[in-house]
């Protein structure tokens, strides 16, 4: 896989190969693994979904009434200077998951661009950092509040942000912590920390906030998740929709929580069912056990 290819490199030199291998292609939509689709999350909040690579999604988050935006994740920084330029907003805002380099590989190509953009993250790694920000810190991009929610694991020192509004629905940006029925590997990470972050952090949110992830693998993850879960219909149901979105060639972003802790095993660890084809009780054993089996499942 492309991607993996690059995460095992020094992150410097994971930043060069990035730089040279921007310059030499100019990203279409033809070849992408998505359209792009706007997703009015409400009347003061649009999100742009930009897909980037063989399977990553970059986002662009506006706040309607200023017209200032936040870019997360921009790995492919051509592809969001275009989408900057066509929602003819003022982009002010880097939001960066984690220090991988297909979240971060467009972030110092940006602060070249946009002398004074403020870099958001949790992770002295991260390219052109400019804010480090640590659980519960709270900053906005115009009149929408991004909260950071540190979720460590996938890597030591990823964050999640979650973007409202006073008296509006809710997104949260997941980088690779969470994704639409599975989760992230445990690079850096152990299985109480996944559980924190998606029990206890993310489960917590309300269950109609809506969920942006890092990377296009709803339909692999469903497979997983009918292996561990088998009549959950939930689920049944969500799968036979991400496989008609991903026929039509749609991006299967965003779920919600609430669809989340109904069809994703990693976020059902508490429940029986998940438990008994875990062979475990304890929630912390169970996410162990599916993610290691998760790792090596071939379908």
């Amino acid at each position: 896989m492309f991607s993996a290819v690059f995460r095992a490199l020094p992150n410097c030199v994971a930043q060069r190969v990035t730089a040279a291998y921007f310059k030499a292609i100019t990203f279409r939509s033809r070849g992408l693994h998505s359209v792009s689709t706007k997703e009015q999350i409400h009347s003061k909040m649009r999100v742009c979904v930009l897909p980037a690579l063989q399977d990553n999604y970059m986002y662009l988050v506006i706040d309607e009434e200023t017209q200032k935006a936040a870019i997360v994740d921009p790995v492919n920084p051509t592809a969001a200077l275009e989408a900057v330029q066509e929602e003819n907003v003022s982009l002010t805002t880097v939001l960066t998951t984690h220090h991988h380099w297909d979240h971060a590989g467009g972030n110092e190509e940006l602060v070249k661009r946009y002398p004074g953009l403020e870099v958001y993250g949790g992770d002295d790694r991260i390219p052109a950092l400019t804010k480090k920000v640590t659980h519960g810190n709270k900053f906005f991009v115009g009149k929408l509040e991004i909260e950071a929610l540190f979720t460590p694991c996938h890597t030591s020192g990823h964050v999640c942000f979650l973007i409202s509004s006073p008296g509006q629905p809710s997104a949260v940006f997941t980088g690779d912590t969470l994704f639409i029925g599975g989760c992230g590997r445990f690079f850096e990470g152990n299985p109480e920390q996944m559980y924190t972050a998606l029990v206890e952090i993310l489960g917590s949110l309300p269950d109609e906030t809506k969920v942006f992830c890092g990377h296009e693998y709803t339909v692999a993850n469903y497979k997983f998740a009918k292996h561990v879960e088998p009549h959950n219909q939930d689920l049944l149901e969500q799968d036979a929709r991400a496989k008609m979105k991903r026929e039509r060639q749609e991006p299967t972003v965003p779920s919600t929580i609430g669809v989340e802790k109904r069809t994703n095993p990693f976020m059902r660890v508490c429940e029986s069912s998940v438990q008994d084809h875990a062979g475990h009780q304890d929630p912390i054993a169970t996410m162990q056990f599916i993610r290691r089996e998760k790792d090596n499942f071939k379908g």
